[in-house]
């Protein structure tokens, strides 16, 4: 049984939580606000504790960042002491949003939010996954298939050298279009 911190009490937050404390582990949902709900027991059957981000990120061996992308730099830099020596899974995208809710501009043009923590946590130990699949299939990859559907994603690295060919080590990215 893993002590899993979670910082960030919205969908995808919560839907690891629940998976994460269905499978036996400690899980404590830090939520940003604080005092109330600090080590505030199990109240609805999950088995997840409630507190506020610092406490969750201090009481935990693992901590994932669920937390809003655009503003987890700030918020985990304040936390920079509870997360030292940790492992920090992030699952965030830092964008900005569209007029219509939906992402519409990162953040870190020609960088990544994770390597922005990384930089701002030095002694974190940073990892970035999950971030590109909607919340509900983080925990329930069996959605997408079993275990083989992961050939597709592996053999796309075989379009990598003939782009590099053609194109010279410019920076490239592949899209989906229907």
């Amino acid at each position: 049984m893993t002590n899993i911190g979670i910082l960030g009490a919205g969908r995808v937050g919560t839907h690891l939580a629940r998976a994460l404390a269905s499978a036996g582990h400690h899980v404590t949902l830090g939520r940003r606000e604080n005092g109330d709900v600090a080590g505030t027991p199990p109240r609805d059957g999950t088995g997840i504790h409630y507190a506020d981000q610092r406490s969750a990120a201090r009481t935990a061996s693992v901590v994932i960042n669920a937390t809003p992308g655009n503003s987890s730099l700030a918020r985990l830099t304040a936390l920079r002491t509870e997360l030292a020596g940790k492992i920090l899974i992030d699952v965030s995208n830092a964008t900005e949003d569209d007029a219509d809710g939906l992402p519409g501009d990162l953040c870190y043009p020609g960088g990544s939010l994770a390597e922005q923590l990384q930089e701002a946590l030095p002694g974190t130990s940073v990892v970035k996954t999950l971030n590109t699949m909607l919340f509900t299939v983080m925990t329930d990859p069996g959605s997408l298939g079993g275990i083989t559907t992961a050939r597709a994603t592996e053999a796309m690295v075989l379009v990598v050298p003939h782009v590099l060919r053609r194109s010279g080590p410019a920076p490239f990215a592949v899209s989906l279009t229907r």
